[in-house]
């Protein structure tokens, strides 16, 4: 059996941006080590995989080059895209409504048509949730390539999620994001709380004025990638962390803008809603994604 992958760059309308995902369409017959093994085949970030599911319209599952993840932003945005662009959901007028069983809960998923043409996948995400960050900020310095004065003293670090668990880093400008350097190996240590956490650094100063953050992403040590261009599940945590830590009365309707991938030469774009609901948030992003090739590898089943 061959397996057919979809290469998507998600979070941008122009190929060679933003963040590239695999997105396979039917992976009912695949096992487990079939999908960990197309994903360390394509080598993205995340590659996707669609089946069918008892509890929402699609299962999907996200694997990593080495390990299955529990959700991924970008490739959700990216299958949410391939099941319209290439005939799955192809005649349902926009917008439309569905559902995605993942490993972090039942997601519903919205895509819309923006003033432009563009497909726009609208993502809720689960409640965010927020751990104290009980490190060392002297290793966590070390391990970005930067100093303890590099951190932007007003706001705290803390492990956020919303499906993912990432650490938040404020820092002080967009010269230190530039010469931020990551050295994976130093990770564990730092993050010894929650092993699996990625490092999400971000400041205020912004290169796009229409933006509201500049981000990078780290990716955690164990997924085997280092830097992620442009990340959605993390910036819905950065979303919630600007509404808990930064300006918990903001009240504007419009959405949060996050811009991330410009030192890896990818830049693309995140929108990033929150409502505030008891005790903690409701996150939704959105974004677009563009068709750019596509892959078969076969020897599977």
């Amino acid at each position: 059996m061959a397996v057919n992958v979809l290469h998507f760059d998600v979070f941008t309308t122009v190929v060679g941006k933003g963040n590239p995902a695999g997105i396979v369409l039917s992976a009912d017959e695949l096992h487990d080590t079939d999908m960990q093994v197309v994903a360390a085949k394509m080598g993205f970030g995340d590659t996707a995989f669609i089946s069918s599911s008892t509890v929402a319209d699609f299962r999907i599952r996200y694997f990593s080059p080495k390990k299955e993840v529990e959700l991924c932003g970008h490739a959700t945005i990216a299958a949410s895209i391939a099941l319209f662009t290439h005939g799955v959901l192809a005649k349902e007028a926009l917008p439309y409504n569905f559902t995605l069983e993942t490993k972090a809960g039942v997601l519903p998923i919205t895509v819309k048509v923006d003033a432009r043409g563009n497909k726009l996948v609208f993502m809720s995400q689960a409640p965010a949730q927020f751990r104290k960050f009980g490190g060392d900020r002297q290793l966590l310095a070390d391990s970005l390539g930067i100093t303890v004065n590099d951190f932007a003293e007003d706001f705290p670090i803390v492990y956020g999620s919303t499906g993912r668990w990432t650490l938040i880093v404020p820092v002080s400008g967009l010269n230190v994001m530039r010469n931020l350097q990551a050295h994976p190996t130093k990770f564990a240590e730092v993050l010894f709380e929650v092993p699996a956490a990625s490092i999400h650094p971000f400041c205020f100063e912004v290169i796009d004025p229409n933006s509201t953050f500049h981000a990078r992403h780290f990716s955690s040590p164990t997924s085997g990638t280092v830097e992620d261009p442009v990340t959605g599940t993390a910036s819905g945590v950065l979303g919630a962390y600007y509404r808990e830590f930064v300006d918990k009365k903001e009240t504007s309707a419009g959405p949060l803008v996050i811009e991330q991938g410009y030192e890896m030469g990818r830049e693309g774009t995140v929108l990033v809603w929150t409502n505030r609901n008891a005790d903690s948030y409701e996150v939704s992003i959105a974004g677009m994604a563009c068709f750019v090739d596509e892959k078969c590898f076969s020897g599977f089943c």
